[in-house]
């Protein structure tokens, strides 16, 4: 290690110029960053440049960018959206989840594992990365698509069930504790610890998440602040009660969930995720061994074969027992065909108990490097693969269509149209289009104007038009009008600017003070210009000439 490189401030330095090298040729070569970034972890690692001496130094921002990659999984899982995934994302997922989990223990028992290392195995094959599939899904405009939606429910089944996991691992402790059989005893207070927790946190979700949300919501920052704070603050509860940090992190997002505010704390979090998952990536690649390569070579091809055929193949044939076409099953079997960074994060926890070794860990890293890579190329060319694999397919695909199926439209809770700013103008625009029948969703960022939504049941979104990252949040493939009623016209150019970067194709109106916020908007491609003022003005200069009018007569 060169001698400047004694300061940790400058290894980290030098470690993060490695690591955009390496995600920019990852970026060429069309892989998601997570590739990248392991593979930067080798390189600078003990096999590589050893700058980073077993990657000691980055756990803590490891184990924050973990906590927070709960923190939004758990955000995520709003009530409604629960719900509306359906009864195929619950019965795929947790189908997909059990016979992978089967086959793959089979499979590991098979290629010389004991049992305890093949039920690892079979977990770490079970899940695919949420992350990838959105970022990929959402890149091809197939997230509001019907094999795009099921996907999404399938993953938020996944998602739950891994941390049931991750809560198992936690609460088996050290691989001692099993053989001396007190695993009855330790999981019986474990229960009772999480009881305790989850009733208060609940406890508090329930009666004190929401006021004093509306409070912080006044200051962007400190919304943000207090949202960390509280994830990383149950993370710490979680793990000095017995479990992992990973658990009470998903809790503190799930608290969050059902509130107008999720899409706002998500959208500010990502960007953090992101940069602290990297310590992770690097920590986990500088800490492979690569003496056991030409070990794991065999067993890794193997694996790998079975996760990118038989994940889209379980799922085929699920959803073709349930009714859907041969193609919706296969685009959504086709998304599943890698392993998640959550099966590397509940291998590494094993590892830290004491009930699998670093061989185990490396394997689950060799096949996620494959799986990602591949399955990346398959989902970029679904369709493709689809019309070539298409003649082969009608086997599974039953008669008769589901209701869903048959439709493939779009579900009623979608919003026919947004509104962004709800002050006076806003509710006027927002009360009028709910009289005729129109489904709205309202999208402020004013804690008043939030609650006056809540009180007209008007459905709400916590969220600011001049955030990039806005448009995201919103199904645009299936919304017809967006109406800015904000009275800034640079707000309203912002929002327009976003809404076409993330592919809008429908009809936007937005509100001018005067005639040069109107050529303005013009300008920029809205369809409809809403001049309250000029119209106003206009009505009073009617009434006042008809007042005059009548008076000279």
């Amino acid at each position: 290690m060169p001698p400047a490189f004694d300061h940790a401030f400058t290894r980290t330095a030098a470690v993060l110029v490695v690591a955009a090298l390496v995600g920019a040729l990852a970026l060429v070569l069309r892989q998601p960053l997570i590739v990248g970034f392991i593979g930067a972890g080798i390189l600078v690692g003990p096999v590589g440049l050893d700058w980073v001496s077993g990657g000691e130094e980055f756990a803590l921002l490891a184990e924050l960018g973990i906590a927070v990659l709960l923190f939004l999984v758990g955000l995520k899982l709003d009530p409604k959206l629960v719900r509306s995934t359906g009864a195929v994302a619950l019965a795929t997922g947790l189908g997909q989840v059990f016979l992978t989990a089967i086959l793959g223990f089979g499979l590991a028992l098979a290629l010389g594992f004991t049992w305890l290392p093949a039920a690892y195995l079979a977990l770490a094959l079970t899940f695919s990365s949420t992350i990838i599939v959105v970022k990929l899904l959402s890149d091809k405009r197939e997230l509001e698509d019907l094999h795009g939606r099921i996907a999404v429910g399938v993953l938020i089944v996944q998602d739950i069930v891994v941390v049931v996991a991750l809560i198992a691992v936690a609460s088996l402790g050290g691989a001692g504790a099993a053989v001396e059989g007190s695993v009855a005893s330790s999981m019986l207070g474990t229960a009772l610890r999480a009881v305790a927790f989850v009733g208060a946190v609940l406890f508090v979700m329930r009666f004190v998440m929401p006021s004093l949300l509306g409070r912080l919501a006044k200051s962007r920052e400190l919304l943000l602040l207090a949202s960390i704070t509280w994830a990383v603050g149950l993370a710490a509860a979680g793990k000095s009660l017995g479990f992992s940090g990973e658990v009470g992190a998903f809790l503190a997002g799930f608290t969050l969930a059902g509130t107008p505010y999720r899409e706002a704390i998500a959208s500010r979090l990502v960007s953090l995720r992101d940069f602290l998952l990297l310590f992770f990536f690097l920590k986990l690649g500088a800490e492979l061994e690569l003496g056991q390569a030409a070990e794991l070579l065999w067993p890794a091809a193997v694996l790998s074969v079975f996760v990118l055929i038989g994940h889209p193949v379980i799922v085929l044939l699920i959803m073709g027992a349930m009714g859907y076409r041969a193609r919706t099953g296969f685009l959504a079997g086709l998304t599943m065909a890698q392993i998640s960074e959550f099966s590397l994060i509940l291998v590494a926890l094993g590892a830290e108990v004491g009930h699998v070794d670093s061989g185990v860990v490396g394997l689950v890293t060799a096949v996620a490097l494959v799986t990602i890579a591949l399955s990346t190329y398959l989902i970029l060319n679904s369709g493709a693969l689809y019309q070539r694999l298409a003649p082969h397919l009608a086997l599974f695909e039953r008669k008769h269509l589901t209701r869903a199926e048959a439709a493939d439209s779009q579900s009623d809770a979608v919003p026919h149209t947004v509104v962004f700013g709800l002050g006076r103008h806003g509710q006027g625009v927002v009360l009028s289009l709910q009289q005729e029948g129109r489904r709205v969703l309202g999208v402020d960022i004013d804690p008043d104007a939030i609650r006056w939504a809540k009180e007209n049941r008007v459905d709400v979104l916590f969220g600011d038009a001049g955030e990039p990252e806005i448009a995201s949040s919103l199904p645009i493939e299936h919304i017809q009008w967006v109406i800015s009623a904000i009275p800034h016209v640079e707000e309203s150019l912002a929002l327009v600017h976003g809404l076409r970067a993330a592919g809008y194709r429908g009809q936007i109106a937005a509100t001018a003070r005067g005639h040069r916020d109107a050529a303005l908007l013009e300008k920029a491609g809205v369809n409809l210009v809403l001049s309250p003022h000029l119209v106003a003005a206009d009505r009073l200069l009617e009434r006042m000439r008809a007042s005059a009018g009548a008076g000279a007569n």
